[in-house]
């Protein structure tokens, strides 16, 4: 459990892609770090400016999307890493954000892949790492083919200082039962970022309740429009998730046109954290 409810409250550099711009698209057949884009821009601020950023705005907890690591080399890993000991931030999870496991014909090659960014994740000190289980239609061979790969990983780092994890996302994972099947056949090996924003339509709050007892990590997504939270889905989001016992931080994940990304993020920690605050004051 942490320590208050400030303390459940991260960041995802997702969150801040425009501020940043910049990404460095990945090449699975490779291990080297692709070349400087600017996908959204030539950005206001560099990654390793993020974790005196965040501090500036009391969030403590920070997730990196694996595309916007510009390099993995020694020099630059400590260099990140270093920058966030001196804000006093976290790295809670490096976000493996390429591979699939449950395709046959690339599940050896982009395992080979991710255990390569586990390693750089091993590096910076990051708590967790959060791998893509799988792209596939959730079949019965597609869910072993992306057991097998993932507890590989698992047995291949089962004594570094990491905590494995995979989500509730794309094809594979799609649904509440698919996911069950793929925590099971992992054995605990493998642990659940749950996330808020990637299941949609009349039964979201009910598969959401299905899985969340077993999350160790949230991607609390708000939807946006025209600037203005919506409370309801968001409020129910939590609301379910503290239901059926979640105790894990709160990373914030922010994606909408407005408002921007630092009024978007602030707009979400408050509503976290008073939904939060409401609980223990119910």
């Amino acid at each position: 459990m942490l320590e208050n409810d400030e303390g459940r409250i991260a960041v995802s550099s997702w969150s801040l892609h425009r501020t940043l711009g910049v990404t460095y698209p990945h090449d699975l057949d490779s291990h080297h770090v692709g070349p400087r884009e600017e996908t959204y821009g030539p950005g206001t601020a560099r990654l390793i400016d993020l974790p005196r950023l965040l501090k500036s705005h009391w969030i403590t907890r920070l997730e990196i999307c694996s595309f916007h690591l510009p390099s993995r080399d020694a020099g630059y890993i400590a260099e990140l890493r270093d920058a966030l000991e001196s804000a006093g931030v976290r790295l809670q999870t490096l976000l493996i954000e390429a591979g699939d496991l449950s395709n046959p014909a690339t599940a050896a090659r982009d395992g080979g892949w991710i255990s390569g960014w586990v390693e750089a994740a091993i590096a910076l000190g990051a708590e967790h790492a959060r791998i893509i289980a799988g792209k596939q239609a959730p079949s019965r061979e597609a869910l072993d083919l992306a057991a097998d790969g993932l507890n590989a990983i698992a047995d291949r780092f089962a004594e570094a200082p990491i905590r494995l994890v995979t989500e509730n996302w794309l094809d594979l994972l799609s649904t509440p039962e698919a996911v069950h099947t793929l925590l099971d056949k992992t054995q605990g090996r493998i642990g659940l970022n749950g996330d808020f924003g990637n299941w949609s339509g009349p039964n979201k709050y009910d598969e959401l309740a299905s899985i969340f007892p077993r999350a160790e990590l949230c991607h609390a997504k708000a939807s946006f429009t025209d600037g203005t939270l919506d409370a309801d889905d968001y409020g129910t989001c939590i609301e379910v998730a503290e239901s059926v016992g979640y105790k894990g931080p709160y990373t914030l994940i922010f994606d909408a046109k407005v408002p921007d990304e630092w009024a978007g993020i602030n707009a979400e920690r408050t509503f976290v954290l008073d939904q939060l605050t409401g609980r223990v004051a119910a």
